[in-house]
């Protein structure tokens, strides 16, 4: 009976062994993976701050006047004027059709709504 037991013992702390060999294996595999995507966020946030001074340097107000003087011709750009904005009361909205529902379950029923997100479907 011990010789069993001494047995089960044996293969109980061999499959334990094996199975904590596997454990330490995959650990350090997640650990060189977690480490390598650090690396590319890393690389990622470099990329973008030299992209944003880039933009900057691009969109300098000297830089873009010098372009539209040079492209006058061609663009016909003019500086904004005040008297170029209008007031919110001289915007025509479009005249939404609403259905009123009898329920207070059921959802209003729109058709010829505005679509105002960035999904490009209408309602």
């Amino acid at each position: 009976m011990r010789t069993i037991l001494y047995i089960l013992t044996v293969l109980g702390v061999v499959g334990l062994a094996f199975w904590a060999y596997r454990e330490n294996y995959a650990t350090q595999q997640s650990l060189a993976e977690t480490e390598q995507l650090r690396k590319d966020i890393r690389a990622s946030h470099a990329r973008l701050a030299v992209l944003r001074a880039e933009w900057a340097y691009l969109n300098r107000p000297d830089r873009l006047r010098e372009l539209a003087d040079i492209n006058f011709d061609n663009l016909g750009l003019l500086p904004i004027q005040p008297e170029q904005f209008g007031l919110v009361d001289q915007v025509s909205y479009p005249v939404a059709d609403v259905e009123v529902a009898e329920d207070d379950d059921t959802p209003l029923n729109i058709t010829g709504g505005v679509d105002v997100s960035n999904t490009g479907s209408n309602p």
